[in-house]
């Protein structure tokens, strides 16, 4: 496995701390910056050479907090995967963290194991949904009065192959294996990945699993 770099963002030292040393006794992993809040991680991005490809946050901090850094990132930083780390289990928070960007969130009382497992999941596929947070996106989404824009079925229409990669998105494929499976190139499984995008407004491929499911598309099972 190549190198995984790791950005922590929570502020209690102590948590950091802990996280940081649990991580760093796995082979691939190497923690490249702690930050405190949500302001002091992108003063810390901004100085970067190397960016890391997944940063882990919290969402209750001083100053920026979890919400408004995650919509920093989205905006200026696109390749780096956020996974929220919180307290915080209420369903309308989890819809609108997925939703706006971030490719996956656990609890804080989650154990080891599941931890690296998102990690290992999200950079592979670059989306963690597991059954509270799939059961929370379904939650909030039936609650709602009216639907969100890019999750609007009815004005979203796919070709056959593009449903095909997206059915393939939802099961973890990673692009070169969707290429493999459908006999196209990975360039073009590419360009299919970005029309599902633009269509249906999704952040990324988390919010595209998240559609197809939504939208009885594909139906995860745990």
């Amino acid at each position: 496995m190549e190198e995984i770099r790791i950005a922590l963002v929570d502020d209690q030292k102590l948590f950091r701390q802990s996280l940081s040393a649990l991580l760093t006794v796995v082979p691939a992993y190497r923690i490249v910056m702690e930050a405190e809040n949500g302001t002091d991680c992108l003063t810390q991005l901004g100085a970067m050479d190397t960016l890391p490809h997944i940063l882990l946050m919290d969402m209750e901090m001083p100053g920026m907090d979890g919400i408004e850094l995650n919509e920093m990132l989205r905006k200026d930083y696109p390749g780096i995967k956020v996974i929220v780390l919180s307290m915080h289990a209420k369903e309308r928070l989890i819809a609108r963290m997925i939703e706006s960007g971030a490719s996956g969130y656990l609890v804080k009382n989650c154990d080891k194991e599941e931890l690296l497992a998102a990690i290992h999941t999200v950079v592979e596929t670059g989306f963690y949904i597991n059954a509270h947070v799939l059961k929370a996106i379904q939650g909030a989404s039936g609650s709602r009065t009216k639907p969100r824009n890019n999750f609007n079925p009815l004005s979203t229409e796919f070709s056959p192959r593009e449903k095909e990669v997206l059915l393939l998105i939802c099961k973890e494929y990673t692009n070169a294996e969707i290429a493999k499976k459908l006999f196209i190139s990975i360039r073009t499984t590419e360009g299919h990945r970005n029309n599902l995008l633009v269509k249906t407004g999704c952040h990324n491929t988390a919010g595209l699993v998240l559609f197809a499911v939504k939208t009885n598309l594909f139906e995860m099972n745990f």
